[in-house]
């Protein structure tokens, strides 16, 4: 099946149309005389969003409301007091206003700092501290006091410790199961460079979802995620839908970053052959002008193109939209993976 004429192909990123020169890319500040790197405690991050004078408006489709609800203030409030830390904030994901007033948000343990500088991904990238024995039961806690059923916890890469954290990741899943039963775990968790022992460790502690994201199509990785391999990501969730097939395998595309129709739709067809039931996709929006360019604007057909396309690759639940990201309505997701499956006839 094709991509189907509703896809738009661009030409790549770089490169005029028709006229078969490079382009030169634009500076760093060329979005923002203000912005600035900085180091500090051996980080090196950039200066805070709102000093950055975008290029060019938004569409309507990715205009959200800034956060600021009671309910956003008081959770930001329980993460302060517990020590905890939010892909929501560290991401700067749009969605955080949204999610925080409704009582939701996605856990990031491990630490704030990665070991990793993907081009996408806002997220502090340096020297971490070493791990936090504690933030198990504080993350349980956090999971109580929100009354949580469906709890997403993901993590930093810590390619710096033998294990890349999986032992906290198996000790937190463990806590909530015994401290709020009644709550769904979801883990979006590192490619552990490869190793199997780490992503049997996790599983083995019983998540209900199994969630690492493949992110881009194989030509783009180098650019956008030099320490991530595609075919490592792809075996993966091949291992971890292979060694436990109860457990539900997700994971997540950005869109935006100079791939064509035909990359995807083979990227489905991959994501497919390796069984997995859940599928996102979101629009890559770029955090500074440090950051990987994004090539283009998907418009909202478009995501209802790529839906259709992964649907008729075999997944149970495909998530397809400007604003959609791995946690967002994670726990609906869920959901309509549950109530699909049972429609489906068993296979044997």
């Amino acid at each position: 099946m094709g991509a189907g004429p509703i896809l738009r192909n661009p030409a790549r990123p770089g490169r005029r149309p028709g006229s078969g020169q490079t382009r030169r890319p634009p500076g760093r500040l060329e979005a923002g005389r203000r912005l600035r790197a900085v180091r500090y405690n051996d980080v090196v991050t950039t200066a805070p969003l709102e000093f950055i004078r975008p290029r060019e408006p938004k569409p309507d489709w990715l205009k959200v409301k800034a956060p600021g609800s009671e309910g956003y203030l008081r959770l930001k409030a329980l993460m302060k007091d517990l020590g905890l830390h939010t892909v929501c904030e560290e991401a700067r994901c749009p969605n955080i206003g949204e999610c925080w007033h409704h009582g939701t948000a996605t856990f990031m343990i491990l630490g704030e700092v990665c070991t990793r500088a993907c081009a996408y991904c806002a997220v502090a990238h340096g020297r971490p501290a070493p791990l936090d024995e504690a933030e198990p039961a504080r993350v349980a806690d956090a999971v109580a006091r929100m009354g949580l059923r469906h709890a997403v916890i993901t993590s930093v890469d810590r390619d710096d410790v033998p294990d890349g954290g999986a032992g906290i990741f198996a000790d937190t899943i463990r806590r909530i199961r015994a401290d709020v039963p009644s709550c769904r775990i979801e883990v979006l968790i590192p490619d552990f460079q490869g190793a199997e022992a780490p992503l049997r460790t996790v599983l083995e502690a019983g998540p209900h979802v199994l969630n690492h994201n493949i992110e881009t199509v194989p030509r783009l990785y180098r650019m956008a995620r030099s320490g991530g391999r595609y075919p490592r990501s792809l075996e993966l969730l091949d291992r971890a839908r292979t060694w436990y097939p109860g457990i539900p395998t997700k994971t997540g595309l950005m869109v935006g970053l100079g791939e064509e129709p035909d990359e995807l739709v083979a990227v489905f067809d991959d994501l497919a052959r390796v069984g997995v039931s859940i599928l996102t996709i979101g629009q890559y929006l770029r955090p500074t002008p440090a950051h990987a360019p994004m090539a283009r604007y998907y418009e909202p057909a478009e995501f209802a193109a790529l839906r259709d396309l992964a649907l008729a690759r075999g997944f149970t639940h495909v998530e397809s939209g400007p604003l959609v990201r791995s946690s967002y309505h994670a726990h609906e997701q869920a959901d309509a993976h549950v109530r699909e499956s049972s429609r489906r006839p068993s296979a044997g």
